[in-house]
């Protein structure tokens, strides 16, 4: 497992901040919306290190909409992505989850 080294945004994944291209509005707080899901996030990266996963393969990105909701966007090579999701479907079926 690797934690987050000093540029742990880089890692291997390039620009995953999703940040987009459009301009921010006057008046809309991003900050605190982009704080709230920066605590969603860390949550989330400390469970995808706990499951085995690389922050360079995998990760959560904090991120604030338009309106400066928080966004959590979840990041990742194909690959990596696959083995999350056969890991989540295992989970759902061993517990009976809904489909």
């Amino acid at each position: 497992m690797s934690g987050a080294g000093e540029n742990w945004l880089s890692d291997g994944l390039g620009d995953v901040a999703g940040a987009d291209s459009d301009l921010w509005v006057s008046g809309v707080d991003y900050i605190a919306g982009w704080r709230e899901s920066r605590e969603s996030a860390d949550q989330l990266n400390r469970a995808f290190l706990g499951a085995g996963f690389e922050l360079s393969e995998l990760r959560a990105v904090a991120s604030a909409n338009d309106e400066g909701r928080g966004v959590v966007r979840v990041a990742g090579w194909p690959g990596t992505v696959d083995r999350l999701s056969q890991l989540l479907e295992a989970l759902a079926d061993s517990d009976g989850g809904a489909r």
